[in-house]
């Protein structure tokens, strides 16, 4: 090989010796790229890690799920809870005589095999009640025997599973043996359940299925349903519930479903604003478990893991609960490679030794490890319970970061290269926090790697990243800061109008000193914006803008200058002038899972005419769009939208309203405009 190299350098060499000669200048060397800017921002915190954060799926027709070898795999992966007995399973599994008739139940795998396994791996379960082909009563007979005959202590319980794909909304892969196939009927026995249950144990909580935002059938109203699943389930279930289960699975490419968590802020901010507006008093009481998720394209290879740490990351720093992986053993797909690797398309994240049917390619042996189960692993590594998650974020798509801050002081960064081709050099910048000179503790996983390596080398401040891999950094502070007051408690908002908000928040503990003063800190991406300071735990914050939404953490800062943790986050959304000399009415009609059809009444509060009108409005994401419109002329440059009048409409008379309709497209979750600007004037909303 070194003769090889010297030959090849000798070569170069005259080439360049030959061009000289020849009067011609060697082409210039290009340009090294800029490296990627990553910033981690300590004083914007998010939600803290829960300790049933990672979590993975069991089902009955896996031999393998109580095994020895199985449950010490996921414990060193880091697993904190399980779920059983196994997505569409769970709608035709009876669990007191072990049988799922239609279904295949391979032997070792009933309730109390799963509970030892459970407790082997130190995971918490999930349980899914049957809903499909069982009852309530067989349902509290369950929590009967786990929690008071045999004392295992399942908290948490799933009423069904995916049971809007039960033929109500057309697709039909769900068991459901009620003749009423309704979201009215499964809300009404959700709360028959609910109470069964919690009659049994009152400590139990109980969950209702929902559907992910922007994912189908969300925003269809089908039959006599008052409104779309989510809303229906939420109206009538809502006051008997303690969360509500979601799935996902982002499809597309291995490139696609890596740029889709970026769907996941808003995904769950939707989620949350449903749960606020239809599940009665209280609503915030209620979770999020997100209890399937995988990719269509690279499942047992890189984009699999990347995919895996960066959509838990994202999600548990949004407050999900719990994420489970689909699932732990499955068996062999077809095979193609991926990234140079052979992807056998398992949804296992452990092998299951199977091969194609007709032999010719076999998966390694039972219980190898796949690249999902190594960005678990990672999770692991990253995210520990107790741990704050805090904004991070990058300027180049291909990269991501994600940041925890721990209790001890300690700071960890994931970053994720979604480049399959290219390494990354970034530069990362502090706020809030500065590291110590020693070496950071890294931790990396490369595409290929049958684990994950780990170090303490370079600079906190910069790294090179490998082509399609996951690095976390594991940074001391520069100083302990010891006597730093405790972080201030939950912020609430209240009186919230187009322009102002006032910003309401527990007291934090001093620490060696008293405390000054409070920082109200609004987050705008991975940087934040000092909004004001105040002694009091109340403050109001003005010159916001219409039709927005911004969160906010407090910190407290003591009289020698110590500045806490961040606040657990708040979100709050401004609205529209209570009054004005307009109003804009949007509505959406016929939604069909990814497009409706829209419609914007605009009217004249003042008392004079308008004569000629332009309307403007910007979509809240990236994925939304107007793709065609009627009674009126639609421009939509990037995410703004322009609406001007035809000749028939172009006067407004006073106290008299035009309309106009469109049809709208979303490839994420929609998230509707909710500011509307009218010849410059902010309207009102109706």
């Amino acid at each position: 090989m070194q003769n090889q190299k010297r030959r090849a350098s000798l070569v170069a060499s005259a080439l360049l010796a030959a061009t000289a000669l020849a009067g011609i200048n060697p082409p210039a060397a290009s340009a090294a790229p800029d490296p990627v800017t990553v910033t981690v921002n300590a004083r914007a915190g998010l939600a803290t890690v829960p300790d049933t954060a990672l979590g993975v799926n069991h089902a009955i027709w896996d031999q393998n799920l109580g095994t020895t070898e199985t449950s010490d795999l996921l414990r060193d992966a880091g697993v904190q809870m399980m779920r059983y007995p196994g997505g569409s399973y769970a709608d035709i599994y009876h669990w007191k005589d072990h049988t799922a008739p239609g279904g295949y139940v391979a032997p070792g795998t009933d309730f109390d095999t799963f509970m030892a396994a459970a407790q082997r791996v130190g995971a918490q379960p999930m349980i899914i009640a049957n809903y499909g082909t069982g009852t309530p009563a067989e349902a509290a007979d369950w929590v009967r025997y786990a929690n008071v005959t045999k004392g295992y202590g399942a908290r948490y319980w799933t009423v069904g599973n995916e049971n809007y794909g039960n033929g109500h909304y057309g697709s039909a892969w769900e068991a459901d043996d009620h003749p009423d196939k309704s979201a009215a009927q499964y809300a009404r026995l959700v709360v028959e359940y609910a109470d069964a249950m919690k009659a049994v144990d009152p400590s139990v909580k109980v969950g209702a299925v929902l559907t992910m935002p922007g994912n189908w059938p969300d925003g269809i109203t089908a039959g006599s349903d008052p409104g779309p699943w989510n809303q229906t389930v939420l109206s009538l279930a809502g006051p008997k519930i303690d969360f509500v289960d979601v799935h996902w699975y982002p499809g597309g490419t291995a490139a696609e479903s890596l740029a889709r968590t970026n769907h996941i802020p808003d995904a769950t901010y939707l989620l949350r604003q449903q749960i606020s507006r239809y599940a009665g008093p209280n609503a915030d009481r209620i979770g999020i478990s997100l209890t399937e998720l995988n990719v269509d394209a690279g499942r047992t290879t890189q984009p699999a893991a990347l995919f895996l740490a960066d959509a838990y990351s994202e999600l548990l720093a949004n407050g999900v609960f719990t994420v489970h992986w689909w699932n732990v053993h499955n068996g062999i797909g077809a095979v193609s490679e991926v990234a140079g690797q052979t992807d056998y398309n398992d949804f296992g994240m452990l092998s299951s030794g199977t091969c194609t049917a007709d032999g010719s390619v076999c998966e390694p042996p039972l219980n190898t490890p796949f690249a999902p189960y190594h960005g678990l692993g990672m999770m692991k590594l990253f995210a520990k319970a107790g741990d704050q998650f805090i904004r991070a974020g990058t300027d180049e798509p291909l990269v991501s970061a994600h940041a925890v801050r721990r209790s001890n002081g300690d700071l960890a960064v994931l970053l994720v290269n979604k480049d399959p081709d290219a390494a990354h050099e970034v530069a990362i910048d502090y706020a809030g926090f500065t590291p110590s000179a020693a070496a950071p503790t890294v931790a990396t996983l490369t595409n290929g790697a049958t684990g994950i390596a780990t170090s303490q080398s370079g600079s906190a401040t910069s790294r090179t990243l490998p082509a399609y891999s996951l690095t976390t950094l594991v940074l001391r502070p520069a100083d302990a800061a010891v006597g730093r007051p405790s972080a201030p408690g939950q912020p609430t908002a209240g009186e919230i109008t187009d322009r102002a908000a006032t910003i309401s928040w527990p007291a934090a503990t001093p620490g060696r000193s008293p405390i000054a003063k409070y920082e109200v800190h609004r987050q705008y991406g991975a940087v934040s914006e000092q909004l004001g300071e105040t002694t009091s735990t109340s403050f109001t914050v003005g010159n916001l803008v219409p039709g927005s939404r911004y969160t906010v953490n407090v910190l407290a800062r003591d009289t020698a200058g110590r500045v806490s943790w961040a606040s657990p986050p708040l979100t709050f959304a401004t609205g529209s002038p209570a009054e004005g000399a307009c109003t804009v009415r949007f509505t959406t009609n016929n939604d069909w899972g990814n497009g409706y059809i829209g419609g914007v009444e605009i009217s004249n509060n003042g008392t004079s005419p308008i004569n000629g009108w332009t309307l403007t409005w910007t979509w809240p994401t990236g994925w939304q769009q107007v793709s065609s419109g009627w009674s009126a002329t639609w421009e939509q440059t990037g995410t703004a939208v322009r609406v001007t009048p035809t000749v028939d409409n172009r006067q407004i008379a006073a106290g008299g309203s035009v309309s106009a309709g469109f049809v709208g497209a979303y490839g994420g979750p929609n998230v509707l405009p909710t500011a509307f600007t009218l010849n410059g004037t902010v309207c009102t909303t109706g």
